[in-house]
Order: structure tokens, then C-alpha cells, then sequence
């Protein structure tokens, strides 16, 4: 199931924008022993400019401007605590323009190169966004195809992804909306599941689609696609003869779904 991204003001305020004097001082960090006092000023100022008309670039929603400012900052300083911010708003800036993949390989290399930083979560959840948005492509909501029949490999990296923070940082401010949209990818994995158990129980591979109900059943607990995954195992062990593992699935079946007829 598709649910597209609606970001909450937190969001917004974590794509954190560095003050002016801040910007100064770390590129002054990096300058100071690089050239004169009158050629660092100049320099500080022309970057800290550029840094600010970045900004005002992708507030106004000029991504490609923004990004290309950006970059050609990190360009300049890649091992300065500025390179390290200005990962964190290319991040938000490639997200926001729709550059997953970009966005992507900016949260890797961020976490890589900084694995204890403040700022880790961030970065997890807007990767797991990226891959949860990935799931569908624009032809397939255009014509309007199942998905679910489809592998879910986007959605399985989301899901992951999306775990790891809730795990490791579950006081996050994003780990409540990471957990909301895990249940929505749960319910994509079950859907999946049950489909690929439903062409087997239809070719006659019978303890396939047992085995692979059971495991969706097992794995995705609590979702919706529970009573189909039931229903195949009924159906399956029926066609095997197997009348008492049938029963047993038959009798959680009426037990969870009473109304399923």
C-alpha cells in the first residue's frame, strides 16, 4: 500500500539550518591556517553568502540551485565540520526533490563517516523514506497495477531501514512516524507474501503455499492479509489430506475472523 510521506514541522526544523556566525566559525576553523587574515574574511564571507543563498534557494523550493550551491561548498571543505551539515542538507534537499537515490548515498555516507553523530537518525529515517517512497514507480500509480504482486525489495530495505531507528534510537523524534509507516509496509510484505502462497496453492504445489502462508502469517503478525494467509493454509492442508493441521488453521481462522463466512 502506498502512503506518501507527509513530513511534520520537526521535519522541516531537522534539515537544521546553521546560523550565520556558526557557518563562520567553522569555515574560519578550516581557513585560519590556510592564508591570511584578510583572505580568510573574504573567504568566510563569500562562502557564508553562498551558504545562505543556498538556503533561501530550497526554501523557495529551487532544489537544483540549492544542490548545486551546497555541493560545490562540500566540494571545497570535505573533511570540515561544515562538509558534515551540509551532508545533512543535501539530504533534505535531495528527499524533498524527489532524488531518492541521491538522497540515499548521502544517509549511507553520512552514517558511515559518522557513526556516533547526533544527528545518525535523522539520516535512517530519511533513508527509510526514500525507500518506502521508492516502492511504486509513477506508471505503475498511473495505470493504476497491483503492486503487491510485484517483489518488494524497496519496501524490504524501508522496513529495515526503518527498524534499525526505531532499535537503536527509539526516543527519536521520528521513531513514532517510522513505526507508523512499519505497520503500512507490514501490511505491503503480508499482501505479497500471501500472493506468491496463492500461485502455488493454484498449481498444485500445495505445501509450498502452506509453508509460505505459515511464514507470512508468522512474520506479519497482526496484519490484515492474516485471514488470507490463513485461508491458504486451510485450503493447502486440505488438498494434502493433512485434516488436523486444516482444523487447526480452520478453528484460529473462525476464532480471528469470525465473520470470514
Amino acid at each position: 500500500m502506498q502512503r506518501k510521506a507527509r513530513l511534520n514541522p520537526v521535519f522541516f526544523r531537522h534539515a537544521r539550518r546553521l546560523p550565520r556566525l556558526l557557518v563562520v566559525a567553522l569555515l574560519s576553523g578550516s581557513l585560519l591556517a590556510c592564508a591570511g587574515n584578510d583572505e580568510v574574511q573574504t573567504e568566510v564571507q563569500n562562502i557564508t553568502e553562498a551558504y545562505e543563498t543556498a538556503q533561501e534557494s530550497i526554501a523557495r523550493k529551487n532544489y537544483r540551485k540549492g544542490i548545486q550551491i551546497f555541493e560545490a561548498i562540500q566540494a571545497r571543505y570535505p573533511f570540515s565540520d561544515l562538509s558534515r551539515q551540509i551532508q545533512l542538507e543535501l539530504l533534505h534537499a535531495y528527499y524533498q526533490s524527489g532524488e531518492r537515490e541521491q538522497a540515499i548515498e548521502t544517509a549511507d555516507t553520512f552514517i558511515r563517516e559518522n557513526p556516533i553523530h547526533a544527528r545518525v537518525d535523522y539520516a535512517l529515517y530519511i533513508k527509510g523514506l526514500s525507500y518506502y517512497e521508492s516502492q511504486a514507480g509513477f506508471l505503475e500509480r498511473w495505470f493504476k497495477r497491483d503492486t503487491t504482486k510485484r517483489p518488494p525489495i524497496e519496501v524490504d530495505l524501508a522496513y529495515t531501514t526503518l527498524r534499525r531507528l526505531v532499535e537503536r534510537y527509539p526516543d527519536s523524534e521520528y521513531s513514532a512516524d517510522a513505526e507508523q509507516r512499519m505497520l503500512a509496509i507490514k501490511e505491503r510484505l503480508c499482501d505479497y507474501e500471501n500472493h506468491v502462497a496463492d500461485y502455488y496453492l493454484r498449481r498444485g504445489a500445495y505445501i509450498a503455499a502452506a509453508n509460505r502462508a505459515r511464514a507470512a502469517l508468522e512474520a506479519y503478525n497482526g496484519a490484515t492479509g492474516n485471514r488470507t494467509s490463513l485461508q491458504i493454509m486451510v485450503a493447502a492442508y486440505d488438498k494434502l489430506g493433512m485434516t488436523d493441521l486444516a482444523a487447526d488453521a480452520r478453528r484460529v481462522l473462525d476464532s480471528n475472523f469470525p465473520n470470514d463466512g
